[in-house]
């Protein structure tokens, strides 16, 4: 009978940091520039030293803040839930489900590396959001 794989090798592990590490990175210069573009908007809405380029009215200009500070949220939260990964990979649970304890698909782990569940978890969780 096959030994079932409880964890995944050092080897595959370090292969896992390196795509974490690269998305961290690109995720934490995505979330620079949102602050930044959040910091250089006028208080009228517009970009810019002047304040003559309006192009947008007091609602939407709001508006604008408000979708560029969810974005910046949402990019916080990736960034923790890869640096969460790391920690894993650290101590050698990367890769297991929260759910179900066996190992996640590693195409799965390659596209959403962050990730503590299986697909088969997932699937759970929406058939019971469904009911």
């Amino acid at each position: 009978m096959a030994e079932i794989k409880k964890r995944y090798k050092d080897e595959e592990l370090e292969e896992f940091k390196s795509i974490i590490l690269k998305k961290r990175t690109r995720a934490v210069e995505e979330l620079a520039y949102l602050t930044e573009t959040m910091r250089s908007q006028n208080e009228d809405g517009s970009y810019g030293e002047t304040g003559s380029y309006q192009t947008l009215e007091g609602g939407s200009s709001s508006l604008q803040k408000e979708s560029i500070s969810q974005l910046a949220a949402r990019q916080q939260k990736f960034i923790q839930n890869l640096d969460a990964a790391l920690i894993r990979i650290e101590n050698k649970s990367y890769g297991v489900c929260s759910v179900t304890g066996k190992l996640i698909a590693k195409e799965r782990l390659q596209a959403v590396p962050h990730t503590t569940k299986s697909i088969e978890a997932k699937k759970k969780q929406y058939i019971g959001k469904l009911s």
